[in-house]
């Protein structure tokens, strides 16, 4: 059996990763008094018209880079292995059939990404599957997300700092957190133009990419900060 504290799950691509990743994994730990936070790099983004600029890899490794001093965090290749489209569904399933219960798993995403939530597949029964972390982010407010799917208020509610119910329901939680507004588009855009990232990332981050010549002269049409589904 697994431990009773929340285990709190973030993907996306990760191309690559950077400190609004951190900040929303920090933000959600402290809030809903998580254990650890998973981080899951996907192979594959459904709603994602471009490839990731790096290889799985490297994706991979810069996220084991960012997490070298965070012990409460860890990086998971369940979505790179699994090779194909990456569900969040999908990877939830998985967890479960490790021994996770649906209310021991906090899927953490932007308001920017909860505001798509509704053309996630699996939609709206995924939302029984494990609970949803909705971290602020620039350019979307939380109430904006919500006002999109206004059919899940009735989930909705700030973490208790006393601790959640235990009661097995799932339930989306609002964290009105503070994230640096930062995004992997500008991260290659300055290494596309040999500009610094290292007020946006990491330093063994932003090393590894310099000395592995990561994102160097590649133009750039998509953003992604946090998981996108279909």
């Amino acid at each position: 059996m697994k431990s009773k504290k929340g285990l709190g799950l973030l993907g996306g691509t990760f191309d690559p990763i950077h400190f609004g990743h951190l900040d929303a994994a920090d933000a959600a730990r402290t809030a809903l008094q998580l254990e650890s936070v998973l981080f899951i790099p996907a192979h594959d983004q459904p709603l994602r018209t471009n490839d990731p600029r790096c290889s799985d890899y490297q994706r991979f490794a810069l996220i084991s880079l960012a997490l070298a001093d965070r012990p409460h965090d860890c990086v998971s290749d369940m979505e790179l292995v699994r090779q194909g489209r990456s569900y969040t569904e999908d990877t939830v399933r998985a967890l479960h059939a490790q021994g996770w219960s649906a209310s021991q798993l906090f899927f953490i995403l932007g308001s920017d990404a909860f505001a798509e939530i509704a053309r996630w597949r699996g939609f709206p029964s995924l939302l029984d599957q494990c609970h949803f972390a909705v971290i602020a982010r620039p350019g979307t407010t939380i109430e904006e997300a919500i006002g999109l799917t206004p059919q899940l208020r009735p989930r909705v509610q700030l973490p208790d700092p006393n601790g959640l119910a235990d009661d097995g329901a799932t339930r989306v939680f609002l964290i009105p957190a503070r994230t640096r507004d930062v995004s992997s588009t500008v991260i290659r855009a300055r290494l596309a133009a040999g500009e610094s990232i290292e007020d946006l990332v990491p330093a063994n981050v932003a090393r590894h990419i310099i000395r592995h010549h990561l994102y160097r002269g590649v133009g750039d049409l998509h953003d992604e900060n946090e998981r996108c589904e279909s």
